[in-house]
């Protein structure tokens, strides 16, 4: 059984949404689009790629959007040789590294499916968790629903890694007082367009619960798998989570207390 947690504003919500607050589909577009930002992962690609597949190709119809974030190794020929042989592969590259949340909006950006699943590019998420993550969005009637966010039951990083993590959700918690429990788990589920409404900055992707809730939309939370690390180092912000972390924040705080969730009456019906 999967736990839920859920908080969230009620925001307005117009005629002809689905249940779970989902857009409209394209049609021919995937149910979902799983977005995956990479840099520097040339030795996790290839068993990642092939890992989402096998979780999701019996379940579902769904693209795999690939986006590599100026990488210096051989991962724009890893993602290459990944796409020969999985049809629904796409791949995107920045000619020069952006950083995770560029990547990230690349990524949902170009992707087909009106709700995106995103994982880290390390492999350390599990994509099975996926289908937990999209039976709980199928069984909510919240109209306000925008995003599904995995908290990791044991953390599998060093300890400075997550010594840093626990500082910055800390300092997050405290002066955003957002409800995330672990807003940087790479594993989460949300409306494409609900994102791309979103502010988008350097490292908005830490923020993604507390900006999704200031636009009126609804997060739950659910848990989820942690794995070790099979290959390579992080990438991403290790030393930096705290202090860099702390002026993002506050920047954050000062969207929210401007932030207005009008309710729209409709005047022609």
């Amino acid at each position: 059984m999967v736990s839920v947690k859920s908080s969230g504003w009620a925001g307005t919500v117009e005629r002809g949404e689905t249940p779970s607050g989902g857009a409209r589909c394209v049609a021919g577009a995937p149910r979902l689009s799983v977005v995956v930002p990479v840099h520097d992962e040339a030795d996790n690609i290839a068993a990642l790629v092939a890992e989402i597949e096998t979780a999701l190709g019996p379940e579902l119809d769904f693209e795999m959007v690939f986006v590599d974030d100026g990488s210096r190794d051989e991962s724009p020929g890893e993602l290459a040789r990944a796409r020969r042989g999985h049809p629904r592969l796409r791949a995107l590259r920045h000619r020069e590294r952006c950083g995770q949340s560029a990547a990230l909006r690349t990524g949902v950006a170009a992707a087909r499916g009106a709700w995106i699943a995103t994982l880290d590019g390390d492999g350390q998420n599990d994509p099975s968790d996926i289908l937990a993550l999209l039976k709980i969005r199928d069984e909510s009637d919240d109209p306000a629903l925008r995003m599904i966010a995995g908290v990791r039951r044991k953390r599998r990083d060093g300890l400075v890694k997550r010594l840093s993590s626990r500082v910055a959700n800390g300092l997050r918690s405290r002066i955003l007082r957002d409800g995330a429990t672990d807003t940087g788990c790479g594993l989460k589920l949300f409306q494409r367009e609900a994102f791309l409404a979103l502010p988008f900055f350097d490292h908005m992707h830490r923020f993604l619960p507390a900006l999704v809730r200031r636009a009126g939309g609804v997060v739950l939370e659910a848990p989820v798998d942690h794995r070790p690390r099979r290959h390579g180092a992080s990438h991403y912000g290790v030393a930096d989570r705290a202090w860099a972390g702390l002026v993002d924040t506050l920047g954050v705080a000062w969207l929210q207390r401007r932030a207005k969730v009008p309710v729209v009456e409709r005047m022609d019906e």
